[in-house]
């Protein structure tokens, strides 16, 4: 059976009956201003503080389908979004460094990303998704004013790590292959990303095994990832649960947990959550809600 396609707040904004790729402009204010009880100062038009704003601000164009076969697919990569433009905004870490975007889709916050880091790593699985990536590249190459280099390669999770590196001209069918200089730059990345990758329990084995193998070799790395908690019916439970969610959180121990390891013969993974309400919100073309998240995630290892 075919899955039900629907419609998130970003996609409402598109013209009535189109088909086919759409290109959305999406656009940050990175000079936000606050009152006293916390919320956003919107200035109005044709005053000093829009014009001192409009300074400030950048749009990116993204190339998109006008549906999605999961609802509110892009809170968490809106967040995300919000999260990188601020750390980048009020800290150094992440200048020059280098960034890998795991499950990218169109490649938003790794374009994002791309304003601040060294090199970029823009990776996903399928042609289709890919190629769309690329263009999404393309379409902000000149309004960005990258400063990294970004690289749109293929990355199964069903595969293995490190991937068959091409030699030699590839033919066009290789264009998201990997060189082994590239595979040693991902390796030494410090910087990972991800954003609403978690779909079911078989992928989020996958991703984690991924994850394992990336985050176990070359330079320490941490993750960010967002990702929106979702409730389904289940007839085990007789209730509404967020079982995807429970299935990510298994394989995540707390920062306090960590003395009590040792003795633990898996990967550890290591969890914070964020506090999201220190994010301002840099784009307005979505409601946040209640159930989108940021969790930071480091490896620690095998113990035996």
């Amino acid at each position: 059976m075919e899955s039900e396609e629907v419609m998130s707040e970003v996609h409402l904004g598109c013209p009535a009956g189109f088909s086919g790729p759409y290109i959305s402009l999406f656009s940050f204010s990175t000079n936000l201003q606050f009152d006293q009880d916390g919320d956003l100062l919107l200035p109005r038009r044709r005053t000093a503080m829009f014009e001192a704003n409009a300074q400030h601000s950048f749009s990116v164009r993204i190339q998109h389908n006008i549906t999605s076969s999961i609802p509110n697919v892009w809170r968490a990569e809106l967040l995300l979004s919000d999260f990188i433009l601020h750390k980048a905004s009020s800290s150094s870490q992440l200048h020059q460094v280098i960034a890998l975007e795991l499950g990218a889709g169109t490649g938003l916050v790794g374009l994002l990303l791309a304003r601040v880091a060294n090199a970029v790593f823009l990776t996903d699985h399928g042609t289709e998704i890919l190629d769309n990536c690329a263009k999404n590249v393309q379409l902000n190459f000149g309004l960005l004013n990258y400063q990294a280099k970004i690289y749109v390669r293929e990355l199964d999770w069903f595969g293995c790590w490190p991937p068959k590196a091409k030699t030699g001209e590839a033919p066009s069918t290789q264009k998201y292959s990997w060189t082994s200089r590239e595979i040693e730059d991902a390796e030494n990345a410090s910087l990972l990303v991800a954003a609403d990758v978690i779909y079911s329990d078989e992928l989020t084995d996958a991703f984690f095994s991924t994850l394992e193998r990336l985050m176990s070799r070359g330079s320490t790395k941490v993750l960010y990832m967002a990702l929106e908690k979702r409730y389904n019916f289940s007839l085990s439970d007789l209730d509404v649960v967020a079982n995807g969610y429970s299935h990510f959180r298994s394989y995540l121990r707390d920062e306090d947990e960590i003395e009590s390891l040792e003795s633990v013969s898996m990967p550890n993974f290591v969890g914070k959550q964020m506090d999201i309400s220190q994010i301002p919100q840099y784009v307005g073309e979505y409601d946040r809600g209640r159930d989108v998240e940021i969790w930071q995630i480091k490896y620690l290892g095998s113990k035996s």
